[in-house]
């Protein structure tokens, strides 16, 4: 199924029905007082977070969302009916934005969680509701208000416990297929990722986690280069990064500061998370070469790893849920 991580659309909510004026006409109460009732509230536009979507594909040809209108009111203060919302399902980690004014409206993360996007117009009162003393027949009553309308934007960011982050080719793919049930494409050139997958971790007998791997990074990906910044936000939510470098890579130093360097300059804060920091494709190196890798780089431990042997995995995940696990003790999740 397509990966779809973005969608504009419009929603328009319902008018409000119209108040009625109407009179009292019974039987030898020929000239009744006023009866008319109120108009019936403008339905609303509504998203709802449904943990079944996991993309926004279901957007990609609509583009209008719009609510019923109100009833109008009638006689002997009868209300018109409402108009009919319209709920729309969600993804988890949708944020949701005006689009015309670039305001957040909401984060939607909890499965039921609901957002009214755009709200009905209030129904018009009847003339029954203006009768007063020193006027007791009103003829006239309040129209319906017009219902909001808005220009929408939604942007999914993956919910996962732990990032996968590298330069194209690293082999974050086939380390997420040696540690979870995920089956992501891969091959042996760049850019083989070009959706962000999730897979999950079975650690030890009652724990689990997410981790998910987006597409490589290059220089300038903050900006866009390559597959870019729009799968850099795939890692705003996540607890952890794991950094995965290639072993064979010839400076290891300088690979680790490009991809740092693309994540402060996309967001600073991302550099605040806990982190591992992984040296892969260990079983391209020869004996020697092996030995010389450094245990540390920048002052970080590095964890030597072949997705392909195995070679260093348990180790990793080891590490990886000791993290996860200081994160959650420290009140950061």
């Amino acid at each position: 199924m397509d990966f779809i991580d973005e969608a504009s659309f419009r929603v328009e909510a319902g008018r409000g029905g119209n108040g009625c004026v109407s009179f009292r006409r019974e039987k030898y109460i020929p000239k009744g007082g006023p009866d008319g009732g109120d108009g019936g509230d403008g339905g609303s536009v509504i998203l709802r977070v449904s943990r079944n979507l996991s993309t926004l594909i279901d957007f990609r040809n609509r583009k209008l969302y719009r609510a019923g209108n109100g009833e109008d009111g009638m006689g002997k203060r009868r209300h018109g009916k409402q108009g009919n919302s319209v709920v729309i399902p969600i993804p988890p980690g949708t944020t949701v934005i005006d689009e015309e004014n670039a305001v957040v409206l909401g984060d939607m993360l909890r499965a039921g969680q609901e957002l009214v996007v755009a709200k009905g117009g209030k129904g018009g009162k009847g003339n029954s509701w203006f009768a007063t003393p020193t006027c007791q027949t009103p003829d006239f009553a309040k129209p319906g208000i017009e219902g909001e309308k808005r220009h929408v934007r939604l942007e999914l960011k993956l919910l996962a416990d732990v990032g996968l982050v590298g330069l194209p080719n690293a082999g974050k793919s086939t380390l997420l297929t040696r540690i979870s049930s995920a089956r992501p494409k891969i091959a042996d050139y760049p850019f083989t990722t070009l959706i962000p997958n999730l897979g999950i971790v079975r650690y030890d007998n009652f724990k689990s986690f997410v981790v998910a791997d987006i597409p490589g990074l290059i220089r300038g990906a903050h900006a866009g280069k390559g597959l870019g910044d729009r799968f850099l936000r795939h890692i705003e939510r996540t607890q952890v990064l794991i950094f995965l470098i290639e072993a064979t890579s010839e400076d290891l130093s300088c690979a680790f500061g490009t991809l740092r360097k693309e994540l402060e300059l996309y967001d600073r804060s991302l550099l605040k998370k806990p982190c591992l920091l992984s040296l892969s494709k260990v079983d391209l190196l020869s004996e020697n070469h092996r030995s010389q890798l450094p245990k540390s780089l920048n002052g970080y431990r590095c964890y030597a790893i072949s997705a392909v042997t195995g070679d260093g995995i348990q180790t990793l995940l080891d590490a990886t849920a000791e993290l996860l696990s200081e994160v959650v003790d420290d009140g950061c999740v």
